[in-house]
C-alpha cells in the first residue's frame, strides 16, 4: 500500500476505537443507580469483597495491551509513540473479532522494573494482560515477573501467539509431506522473543531436534560468550551440537522458521534441506527468502506473515481467542498446556491441509471460538 495514503487515511479516521455506554443515563434515577448515590454501595462492597470486581466492573471484559516500544513490528525501537497505532490496532481487533474491550497502555520507559511496577498498579482494572512489541530479552523477566506477581493472566503475544500459530501450521505442514512432527529436524533463525517461544513450545510438542541461529550462528552448549538467556536455549536445543551458519546448519533440515530479518535465507540454503522441506519465512514486511524462491529451491510447504500470500502465519489467529477464552473462564494462567491445545485446536479447523491451505483465515469465523474452547 501506498505510505502517504495510509498516513492520510490514518489522519482523517483519527482515533480507531472509543468507549460506549452499556447503560442508559435518560433520566434521573439512572444517574442515582449507576453515580451517585447508588455507586457508592457498588464501591463499599467492592472495597470488602475485591474478587467479585470480575462481575460487576469493566473487569470482567478488559484487557490492558502494554508496550514499551522496544521493539515494533519489524521496525525496531520506535518509542510508544510509535507503539500506540500498533496497540490501538490490536484493541480493534480483539473487539472485532472476540468482542474483548482491550486498551493501548504505551510506557515511556525501558526499565524492566518500572514496567513491571506499572502494569501491576494498573492492574485491577483488568482481566487481562497483553503485554506486546517488548524487546528480549527484557520480555522474559517483564512477562515472568507479573504472571508471579499477578493474579490474571499475562501473554507476551510475540513469544506465545507467535508459538502457537507457527506450531498449528507445522503440525499440518507435516501432514502434507507425510513427516513425524517429533522426528523433523528444525532450524529457527532469530533467537529472540519469538524464536525462543517457538522453540519451547515446539520441544512441548515433542520435537527434539532444533537449532536456534543467532547474529553469531548456531547456539550450542559451550559456544563462548553466551548470555544466561541463551545458555537456557542451548540446553533445551541442538543435541547434535552443530555449529556454523546458515550453510551449515541447513544441510538436511526438514523445517525452518525464520523469526528474523529480510533476504537471510538464500535459495542454496533451501536446496541443501531435506527432500520434501518446510518453509516458514515469517519476517515482516518482508520475509527471509520470497515464496517463489523458496518454491524453485525445492521447499514443498511455504507460509510467510504476509497477507499477500498463501499460509499467512500470523497471531491475529491466537490472541483474541486466548484472552476470550482466559475472560470467560477466569484463568489466571495461560499454561504451556494450553498453549498446545490452542495450536492443535487451530490446526484441527483446515481438516485437508495442502501445500497452500495449512492454516485457517484470519477471517475465519470459527477461530475465535476454537482458540477459546482450548483455554482453560
Amino acid at each position: 500500500m501506498d505510505t502517504k495514503k495510509i498516513i492520510a487515511a490514518f489522519k482523517k479516521q483519527g482515533p480507531r476505537i472509543e468507549t460506549r455506554a452499556k447503560v442508559t443515563l435518560k433520566e434521573k434515577k439512572d444517574f442515582s443507580l449507576w453515580y451517585t448515590p447508588g455507586v457508592g454501595a457498588a464501591s463499599l462492597y467492592l472495597a470488602k469483597n475485591p474478587k467479585e470486581a470480575r462481575k460487576m466492573s469493566i473487569k470482567q471484559n478488559s484487557v490492558a495491551i502494554v508496550s514499551d516500544g522496544s521493539a515494533v513490528l519489524g521496525l525496531g525501537n520506535i518509542g510508544p509513540y510509535g507503539a500506540l497505532p500498533v496497540m490501538e490496532g490490536k484493541a480493534l481487533i480483539f473487539k472485532a473479532k472476540a468482542n474483548v474491550d482491550a486498551w493501548p497502555l504505551v510506557l515511556d520507559t525501558h526499565d524492566p522494573d518500572e514496567i513491571v511496577r506499572i502494569v501491576k498498579a494498573v492492574a485491577p482494572n483488568f482481566g487481562g494482560i497483553n503485554l506486546e512489541d517488548i524487546a528480549a530479552p527484557q520480555c522474559f523477566e517483564i512477562e515472568r515477573r507479573l504472571i508471579e506477581e499477578l493474579d490474571i493472566p499475562v501473554m507476551h503475544d510475540d513469544q506465545h501467539g507467535t508459538a502457537i500459530v507457527v506450531l498449528a501450521g507445522l503440525i499440518n505442514a507435516a501432514k502434507v509431506v507425510k513427516k513425524d512432527i517429533k522426528k523433523l529436524r528444525v532450524v529457527i533463525s532469530g533467537a529472540g522473543a519469538a524464536g525462543t517461544a517457538v522453540a519451547k513450545l515446539l520441544a512441548a510438542a515433542g520435537v527434539k531436534d532444533t537449532i536456534l541461529l543467532d547474529r553469531a550462528g548456531a547456539i550450542y552448549a559451550g559456544r563462548p560468550e553466551l548470555n544466561a538467556h541463551k545458555s537456557e536455549l542451548a540446553a533445551l536445543t541442538n543435541p547434535r551440537k552443530v555449529s556454523g551458519g546458515f550453510a551449515e546448519v541447513m544441510v538436511g533440515a526438514d523445517v525452518f522458521i525464520g523469526v528474523s530479518g529480510k533476504g537471510l535465507l538464500k535459495a542454496e540454503h533451501v536446496a541443501s534441506m531435506a527432500p520434501k522441506s518446510i518453509v516458514f519465512a515469517l519476517a515482516n514486511p518482508e520475509p527471509e527468502i520470497l515464496p517463489d524462491e523458496a518454491k524453485k529451491a525445492g521447499a514443498a510447504v511455504i507460509a510467510t506473515g504476509r497477507s499477500d500470500y498463501p499460509n499467512q502465519i500470523n497471531n491475529s489467529l491466537v490472541f483474541p481467542g486466548i484472552f476470550r477464552g482466559a475472560l470467560d473462564k477466569r484463568v489466571s494462567k495461560i499454561t504451556e498446556a494450553t498453549k498446545l491445545r490452542a495450536a492443535r485446536a487451530l490446526a484441527a479447523l483446515v481438516t485437508k491441509p495442502t501445500a497452500a491451505k495449512i492454516i485457517p483465515d484470519m477471517l475465519d469465523p470459527r477461530v475465535v471460538k476454537a482458540v477459546a474452547q482450548a483455554v482453560h
